[in-house]
């Protein structure tokens, strides 16, 4: 398994997404989806506490257990646990980050991610409270998510000779391309940011297991709300060709997906979630696939067609 950097961390370009742990999968299925991913070469794992309402990163410090030394671990704050208990001030940072160490059954926390920007809490304020922490030896490097190229400038300037954020985590994926568009790829390069795409395959969109005419397979994410908002026909017609352009080629949708991220500079980890270890392991094995820069123009052709 290939690594890239987050600051000062080495993580496989293949991480696991533990939103499923808690929600879709109690703790003995979700036991062996990490102990699939570790088997694989996977060391990057990335979750949060709203995940489950907690009940994710509970899960993962059990499974985890005398192992925990072999992975990074990153987990993120700041949305609403319960009523009233959200944000990112000096005080709730204090008790979030107790609370996801107790869960997670460990002394520190890799990267500790600000889950979506306080409008409450000046973002000065923010790294002051995550400065203390990394010099207090609880987290190594600190990450923000949903952020915008302005809330990531904020940011910064206001780091001061600080922790500063070493990495980006928004939704990008071949049918989500807003960080291209809004310009958070492009800053993230210029300052030698980690990019984090979540989301990366469309909710399942980009996994092969949905096909044009076909029904969605049952219990599937494709009968969820959301669902429509991305299972259309028009997308579906895409998925069709981009399944030929990788079958072609001997591989999968799934491939290319992953592929395609890691295209990306910034791209540091595809942190894909899992239910199931096959997945874990198909997941794992689409790290292999690196584009050319043909296969880019034809892909981008392809989504353009759509």
């Amino acid at each position: 398994m290939r690594t890239r950097k987050i600051g000062s961390l080495d993580v496989s370009v293949v991480g696991l997404g533990c939103n499923n742990f808690g929600w879709r999968i109690d703790a003995d299925a979700s036991a062996k989806v990490i102990d699939a991913a570790i088997d694989s070469g996977i060391t990057f794992f990335d979750t949060a506490d709203r995940y489950g309402k907690g009940q994710s990163e509970d899960f993962l410090g059990r499974a985890l257990g005398a192992r925990r030394n072999q992975i990074i671990l990153a987990t993120k704050f700041g949305m609403e646990m319960e009523k009233g208990k959200q944000g990112a001030s000096l005080q709730y940072i204090r008790e979030a980050i107790e609370a996801s160490l107790r869960r997670l059954k460990t002394d520190r926390i890799d990267l500790y991610q600000l889950h979506q920007p306080d409008p409450k809490t000046p973002i000065a304020d923010t790294l002051g409270a995550l400065d203390q922490l990394v010099h207090a030896g609880k987290v190594r490097e600190i990450g923000c998510s949903n952020f915008s190229v302005a809330q990531i400038r904020e940011a910064a300037d206001a780091a001061k000779g600080r922790a500063h954020f070493v990495s980006v985590q928004n939704e990008f994926s071949l049918f989500h391309r807003e960080p291209e568009k809004d310009g958070v790829l492009a800053e993230c390069e210029a300052r030698g940011i980690a990019f984090l795409p979540y989301f990366p395959l469309a909710s399942g969109l980009l996994t092969g297991k949905y096909r044009k005419g076909q029904k969605p397979p049952e219990g599937s994410r494709a009968e969820d709300a959301w669902g429509p908002k991305v299972f259309t026909e028009k997308n579906l017609a895409i998925v069709e060709s981009l399944i030929e352009f990788a079958e072609t080629r001997n591989h999968t949708i799934l491939e290319l997906a992953f592929a395609w991220l890691l295209s990306y500079k910034p791209v540091a980890s595809v942190i894909a979630g899992a239910s199931k270890p096959e997945q874990v392991r198909a997941n794992t094995k689409a790290a292999n696939w690196q584009l050319t820069s043909d296969h880019l123009a034809r892909i981008d052709a392809i989504m353009k067609e759509g």
